[in-house]
């Protein structure tokens, strides 16, 4: 057994994380062979901002969508001139709190007319040039009407505080298809040349979020190469020639984490064998996985070469009917005390679930260095102080 995992074995009795900076690092360099040369890479902090500081150094920008992680950047170092402030709503106070700082130098998203007027009224009253990447719409409630957005580029020169630097557009998550990313291609090509012939306005830039799938499950048929190779030779036969960059999280970060969690209790229910962990739904979220029925990839600490002899319905410690993790799995001969590993944890798993239901502990969070090194980057978390209530009488 590997020394780093003996030593968190030993520490923690409950459910935890690891986030290995040498597969993260690996994963990225592995997207930059895959793709045309000329593409940047824009890390999305929601996937995991655990691992942000990690790869400072390996993606050109990082994504930020809300307060919270704006100061989880600003307290890890991260040049805020990589920094760029997104998010369907931006909290007013906190934009101008940063257009008033003049040592923020990022960049803004406009994700409507009306945050755009804001960054105008801003940029105006701070004297400070900012520069704006409004998104389009996806026909959804995110971004901007293409219409509405060809007005802003019209009347641009009435706010010569905004340098618009490009667009932005994104479209969803997990896409496995080639006729998607060319309709969206075809269509965003179309778009900024119309810009450029209707309205003289050359844009700088594209940050396009793929969506890129990650394989969660086992006999998924995904072929990840094929993917990128065809993705690659639609970017290549772009007219935009302007700088591209994807925006992306789930695929830089999946594969880098994995979830620990222990076997706490075993029994058999009317012919169906049940495992019961100590971790659950609300702290393993797959992409996809659908009432338990898909079978991720995941071990038994220890006992990989034992064949696999009895199917076991894997369930949380939620006290909830919808806790169950994998339905009918094969494992080998289990008992209490063992620990499973699910594979692909690196991305959502820690912030997407339900984590304050039954006010259950948040798990412990580690980071491996690429050195070897272990780091604890969060201990154990009670979250029941912040379902207790506390009676302030309001006068």
């Amino acid at each position: 057994m590997d020394r780093n995992l003996e030593l968190m074995l030993k520490e923690q009795k409950t459910a935890f994380y690891i986030f290995d900076s040498a597969v993260l690092k690996k994963r990225i360099m592995h997207l930059r062979t895959r793709l045309p040369e000329r593409l940047e890479l824009c890390y999305a902090v929601k996937a995991n901002p655990f691992i942000t500081k990690e790869i400072e150094n390996e993606t050109e920008r990082f994504e930020i969508c809300s307060p919270g992680e704006y100061e989880i950047c600003k307290a890890l170092g991260i040049d805020s001139r990589k920094m760029v402030i997104s998010g369907i709503y931006k909290t007013p106070e906190v934009i101008e709190g940063l257009v008033s700082d003049k040592d923020f130098c990022g960049i803004f998203t406009a994700e409507s007319v009306r945050q755009y007027r804001l960054l105008c009224e801003l940029s105006e009253k701070y004297g400070r040039k900012l520069k704006v990447l409004p998104r389009l719409t996806n026909d959804s409630q995110f971004g901007i009407d293409p219409e509405e957005l060809e007005n802003i580029i019209r009347e641009r020169d009435s706010h010569p505080m905004i340098e618009i630097i490009g667009v932005q557009f994104f479209s969803g998550t997990q896409k496995t298809s080639l006729k998607k990313f060319r309709r969206e291609l075809e269509m965003l090509d179309s778009f900024l040349e119309k810009l450029k012939s209707e309205f003289s306005f050359e844009a700088g830039e594209l940050e396009y979020g793929t969506g890129f799938p990650v394989s969660y499950f086992r006999n998924e048929s995904l072929d990840e190469d094929a993917l990128l190779e065809g993705f690659s030779e639609l970017i290549n036969g772009l007219g935009f020639k302007g700088r591209i960059i994807l925006e992306i999280g789930r695929s830089i970060a999946a594969s880098c984490g994995k979830y620990y969690t222990h076997i706490v209790d075993i029994k058999s229910n009317k012919g169906i064998n049940y495992a019961l962990i100590d971790g659950g739904m609300h702290h393993l979220v797959y992409y996809g996985q659908q009432m338990a029925m898909k079978q991720p990839f995941l071990s038994v600490i220890g006992k990989d070469s034992i064949i696999p002899d009895k199917l076991w319905t894997v369930c949380g410690s939620l006290c909830s009917m919808n806790d169950i993790v994998v339905k009918q799995l094969p494992l080998p001969e289990i008992e209490v005390g063992d620990v499973l590993c699910f594979e692909n944890a690196g991305a959502y798993c820690m912030t997407e679930g339900i984590s304050l239901l039954l006010s259950r502990d948040l798990p412990a969070v580690y980071i491996i260095k690429e050195n070897g090194e272990l780091y604890r980057v969060r201990r154990t978390f009670e979250t029941l102080a912040l379902n207790m209530p506390k009676y302030e009488r309001m006068d």
